[in-house]
């Protein structure tokens, strides 16, 4: 064999295992390569659990606020029952009572009878007495003014109701059969440069206290010089 056989020989040789170092070399480097890739993923994989987690935590929160809210909802169900309680102490509803117990202690005009007494009639002032009689089975309390006016028969009004004279006065308690009065009171004809009214025919009254009126006859009753007042219910009869 030539030298420059044998020097080819060993060159095939230098060279193909040149090409398998390379080759070697290139599949370590692409094994490194996607070793280093998988990582990244794995990582990414992680992180992904773990926002998955975070997620289920605000789902936990939400849950707990469903409670909170829930929770939030118990004072308002004690204050609508404290608020229950409040209704049985409102002092409109103490009142409404006490005035119901009034009421029924109140003479009313289903319970008493009404006439107007005789004329009083001195310096110029007339007076008459306006009576109320309890005609009920219990006793009952008239306290303060009636309402007065005059009408004629036909209902129709005659002048202005009458105005209050003096003070407010006091309870008049009336047992059955007693009576109490009021003082209707105008001037004589000539007195005032004011005219008369027309000649009345009853009385129309409304009680105190009442919503309820009663009639009676007025004994002709003209008002002059404008003057027409009514007192507070008083004791007694005066005829």
């Amino acid at each position: 064999m030539s030298l420059t056989t044998k020097t080819l020989g060993r060159g095939r040789r230098v060279a193909a295992g040149s090409l398998i170092a390379v080759a070697a070399l290139t599949l370590t480097a692409c094994q490194d390569g996607t070793g280093a890739a998988s990582r990244p993923s794995s990582a990414a994989a992680s992180d992904t659990s773990q926002e998955a987690g975070s997620g289920a935590k605000p789902s936990g929160s939400t849950t707990g606020g469903a409670q909170q809210s829930a929770g939030g909802e118990r004072p308002s169900a004690n204050s609508a029952s404290a608020g229950s309680k409040a209704k049985g102490n409102v002092p409109g509803t103490t009142k409404s009572h006490a005035s119901a117990m009034t009421a029924s202690d109140r003479c009313t005009a289903a319970n008493m009878s009404l006439r107007l007494g005789a004329s009083d009639i001195g310096a110029g002032n007339i007076r008459y007495p306006l009576v109320f009689t309890n005609k009920g089975k219990k006793a009952c309390t008239l306290r303060g003014f009636p309402g007065v006016s005059l009408i004629q028969r036909d209902g129709s009004p005659v002048g202005k109701p009458a105005t209050r004279e003096g003070g407010p006065g006091g309870a008049v308690r009336l047992q059955p059969g007693q009576s109490g009065h009021a003082v209707l009171h105008t001037v004589n004809e000539g007195v005032s440069d004011i005219p008369c009214w027309s000649r009345s025919q009853l009385v129309f009254v409304y009680p105190p206290g009442s919503k309820e009126s009663m009639t009676t006859g007025s004994r002709g009753l003209r008002v002059c010089g404008g003057r027409f007042d009514v007192t507070a219910v008083q004791a007694g009869s005066l005829g």
